[in-house]
């Protein structure tokens, strides 16, 4: 529970989620029912007694070593997603909690690489996840977008079979889908591999971003810039180790999505206080909170905007900054950000923010 006695102000501030990896939501108990629904074994508990019950996965949880320790888990759960009515309950499921902590738009990461490879069609995927996204919009006036992310451990060939497939659908240019992402183990797997695909969606006028700057160093963050040239920036807590290129990140208002919780539990940080939200602040960089896998790193929305208020002590006038940047961030249409930003004035005149 937060203990913060500015809870009930973050509640009611209206919150963007930019970073949210929706397989990363699949909590133990849903990972469970599935695997039981779908026929799908799970570990062996003789072996690995993570797999006792959900309690004790989600014990596991907290002792990661690192991200490949993550990513190790996190590919064994989503074996249980099958069905386009398993991603529609997995996807309503997080959009549920998003609501209760105050999240008014969502931007979600899916990776099709993950299912196709293990026979789920990429169809499969997003018409379960769509079908949520309608769900959400219909029962709690939440308005979402799907950023199809590529596995930098799989080669830009395979990324790209998977980009075509979406653009010869017409996910691309009907909004299906809004953009294209990053993701999986950074060390090792640069950006400028994925080049191609990245100049490809660019000349479509297709939204980029990719993760950087999270266990790589800043040097991932100017490559994604320069060579993928990517609008967005995924984690970035080693921006603040080259002060030219974050100050230009602030000069160009690019949007940076941190997720404080996520980084304390892979040790890219031992505890909150060390992220750059203050340096964020002062040089006027645009970011950003997020909950990244929250069912993995403990944490939803809300309890990491929880996280951050008790490591910075922030003002109600700089959640504002960071409430107004996050909608500017965002990948919606310029109505629904008006909306927001509406949204986020009403706020401020209830608990009195000043601009």
């Amino acid at each position: 529970m937060c203990k913060s006695p500015l809870h009930q102000c973050l509640h009611d501030l209206p919150k963007c989620e930019h970073h949210l990896h929706i397989e990363g939501s699949l909590s133990p108990s849903l990972l469970f029912r599935l695997a039981a629904l779908n026929s799908v074994p799970l570990p062996d508990a003789s072996i690995d007694p993570s797999f006792t019950s959900p309690q004790t996965l989600e014990d596991r949880y907290t002792r990661f070593t690192s991200l490949n320790d993550f990513l190790h888990y996190y590919f064994i759960g989503m074996s249980v997603l099958i069905t386009s009515a398993d991603f529609e309950s997995l996807a309503y499921e997080y959009f549920t909690r998003a609501h209760a902590d105050g999240a008014l738009h969502a931007e979600i990461f899916f990776d099709p690489q993950a299912h196709t490879h293990r026979g789920v069609s990429y169809t499969t995927v997003v018409q379960g996840l769509s079908a949520a996204q309608k769900r959400a919009e219909k029962d709690f006036g939440l308005t979402s977008e799907l950023i199809l992310c590529f596995l930098r451990h799989m080669s830009e060939t395979d990324a790209d079979v998977h980009y075509q497939d979406a653009v010869s659908l017409g996910h691309f240019s009907d909004g299906t889908v809004a953009g294209i992402g990053l993701d999986s183990s950074e060390v090792g797997f640069p950006p400028e591999i994925f080049r191609e695909v990245y100049a490809s969606a660019k000349a479509a006028g297709i939204r980029r971003t990719a993760h950087a700057g999270e266990e790589g160093d800043s040097s991932y963050i100017s490559r994604a810039l320069d060579i993928c040239q990517v609008e967005r920036i995924d984690h970035g807590i080693r921006l603040v180790d080259n002060e030219v290129l974050l100050k230009r990140v602030a000069r160009e208002k690019t949007l940076v999505t941190m997720c404080p919780l996520s980084n304390v539990r892979l040790r890219c940080v031992s505890k909150v206080e060390e992220l750059p939200v203050r340096k964020f602040l002062d040089e006027g960089v645009r970011f950003s909170i997020n909950s990244d896998d929250p069912a993995y790193f403990g944490g939803y929305i809300l309890d990491n905007y929880c996280a951050v208020q008790e490591a910075f002590g922030l003002s109600l006038k700089e959640w504002r900054y960071i409430a107004e940047g996050a909608i500017e961030g965002s990948w919606c249409e310029e109505g629904r950000k008006k909306e927001l930003l509406v949204k986020v004035q009403e706020w401020a005149e209830k608990y009195k923010v000043v601009a």
